[in-house]
């Protein structure tokens, strides 16, 4: 072999050391623990399929989840946490549908929704969120919440986690469709502002069946109605929106997981794979159908696509309830 074929063979095998030592590392992943980053306050809604997938992943991963409760600004902080996380699989995301909605909310993001992150998969869409009143409040149906609100014009308050939040949108659209003045008080997050609800202190608001029904149950909160197309089989006896005359009414959410943009492909089809197992077990469907959730488990690609037609749908929702974006 001649000196020239001889450097040839070590520049070869130096070009394809560096591909093979990153192959055999995503082979590895995980080997420490991976941050699991919620946008929101502890005690949110998305805690309970962020804690069905995970658990299940750390059963089959061998690596525990630490979630990270990074909050404020609707989302945004910890969502940006992520898009500047290390591309390395140890950095992962779970939120609601307030990221494809922030986008219309705020006149620039610290991040680009869809290029800064890499979608895993959606895990579930709800069957919407139920407006939910304190008993004080003299009020037993949709229609009479409508003729209090318009008796009473800019008084009624509800409560929301921020401005753009879920409860937030979903209750500005209800009082833009049913002509109502409203008073919106944001909070910085879902259970604070759900335990002035409680308390009496802010008459209404828009929350997840996941956090409302043991307390409609209780007889500590009143629900009128549900913000989805279908009622919820657990509480059947609430009616739709559509139902109680505001048609087309149809606000639902979902929750996702993400990685950071540039994370290793072989990782994120990994981590999707585990989604879909944990979604597929019995168990997993029952906790989500009992906490008012649909098990979705669409793939990387779906969820993309989902996600740029979501943001659009959105943008959409935010002209009709005339929110300026901040």
């Amino acid at each position: 072999m001649t000196m020239l074929q001889i450097s040839a063979v070590i520049v070869g095998l130096a070009v394809a050391a560096p591909a093979t030592a990153a192959e055999a590392q995503h082979d590895n992943w995980p080997t420490k623990p991976i941050r699991v980053v919620v946008p929101f306050s502890p005690g949110s809604p998305i805690e309970v399929p962020a804690r069905a997938v995970t658990q299940r992943m750390l059963e089959t991963l061998g690596q525990p989840f630490v979630f990270d409760y990074r909050t404020g600004a609707s989302g945004t902080i910890g969502t940006e946490a992520v898009a500047r996380a290390p591309k390395d699989g140890y950095t992962m995301l779970i939120t609601n549908c307030s990221h494809t909605a922030n986008p219309s909310y705020y006149k620039k993001l610290p991040y680009d929704t869809v290029n800064d992150f890499a979608p895993v998969s959606e895990i579930d869409v709800t069957y919407g969120n139920l407006l939910v009143v304190h008993p004080s409040l003299p009020a037993r149906s949709i229609k009479e919440f409508i003729a209090l609100a318009k008796a009473r014009p800019g008084e009624i308050k509800y409560a929301s986690a921020g401005i753009g939040s879920p409860p937030h949108v979903s209750a500005a659209l209800f009082a833009a469709m049913a002509g109502i003045n409203l008073l919106h008080v944001p909070y910085k997050g879902t259970a604070v502002a759900f335990n002035d609800v409680l308390g009496g202190h802010i008459e209404a608001m828009v929350a997840s069946a996941t956090t409302a029904v043991p307390y409609i149950q209780a007889g500590r909160l009143r629900a009128l109605g549900i913000s989805g197309p279908r009622r919820q089989p657990e509480v059947s006896d609430i009616p739709t929106f559509q139902e109680a005359g505001l048609t087309g009414f149809d606000m639902t959410c979902y929750h996702g997981i993400w990685f950071p943009a540039g994370t290793p492909a072989e990782i994120v089809r990994r981590v999707h794979g585990e989604v879909i197992k944990a979604i597929a077990l019995p168990e997993t469907k029952k906790y989500l159908a009992d906490n008012g959730l649909i098990p979705i488990g669409s793939s990387p690609e779906e969820f993309a696509e989902f996600i740029r037609k979501d943001i659009v749908h959105q943008a959409a929702i935010v002209k009709q309830i005339g929110l300026q974006p901040q």
